[in-house]
C-alpha cells in the first residue's frame, strides 16, 4: 500500500511491499529522506528536481514521484528492459503493468521481480534470495549497509523496517 508525502512542487509515494532496501534515497538526499524523523519523507527539504532524480534511482519502484509544479512526470522512454542482478532479482525498467490480487492495476516505471522463486510477495522480490543463498549470473549491483539494510547476508522483514514506526 502506497503512502504519499506531499510537498509544494513534488509528491513522493512509497510502497514498503516493493522496497528491497537498497537505500538510494537515504544516501542520495538525507535531508529529504530521514529515518529518524516522522514523516521520514519531506519532499520540500530539497529542490523538486533533486528529489525526482533520487527517486528515479530506486530500482524497485517502491518510491515514485508526481510533479505538482508543471514539470514532466516520471516516465520511461523507450522499450522495457529486463536485467538480471547477480544472485538477485530481475531489474525491470519501462512500462511495468502490475495487476494486484485485488484486481487493481498500477503502472510502474521500475520494478524488481523475484527470480529465486522464494519471495512471499511474488512477483516482486522481497530479498528471500539472500536467505536461501540463491546464485545466478547477472550484473553486479552494489548494495550498501544502511539503517534499512543493516546486514548484507540476510533479508529484513517489514516489521524490522524502521520506516514502519
Amino acid at each position: 500500500m502506497r503512502k504519499v508525502y506531499r510537498g509544494k512542487d513534488i509528491e513522493v509515494s512509497f510502497d514498503l511491499d516493493l522496497c528491497i532496501h537498497v537505500a538510494e534515497c537515504l544516501r542520495g538526499l538525507p535531508g529529504a529522506f530521514d529515518l529518524n524523523r516522522r514523516p521520514w519523507v519531506l519532499p520540500d527539504m530539497a529542490a523538486a528536481d533533486e528529489v525526482a532524480e533520487v527517486v528515479r534511482l530506486c530500482p524497485s519502484g517502491a518510491l515514485l514521484y508526481r510533479r505538482l509544479d508543471g514539470e514532466p512526470q516520471e516516465e520511461h522512454e523507450g522499450s522495457t528492459t529486463v536485467t538480471p542482478m547477480r544472485n538477485g532479482p530481475l531489474l525491470v525498467e519501462g512500462k511495468v503493468e502490475v495487476r494486484r490480487e485485488d484486481g487493481s492495476i498500477e503502472l510502474l516505471p521500475r520494478a524488481t521481480l523475484c527470480r529465486c522463486g522464494e519471495s512471499q510477495h511474488k512477483p516482486f522480490c522481497d530479498n528471500q534470495h539472500i536467505k536461501v543463498g540463491f546464485r545466478a549470473p547477472g550484473i553486479p549491483y552494489r548494495l550498501h549497509l544502511s539503517p534499512v539494510r543493516p546486514r548484507l547476508d540476510q533479508p529484513i522483514s517489514k516489521a524490522e523496517d524502521p520506516r514502519r514506526n
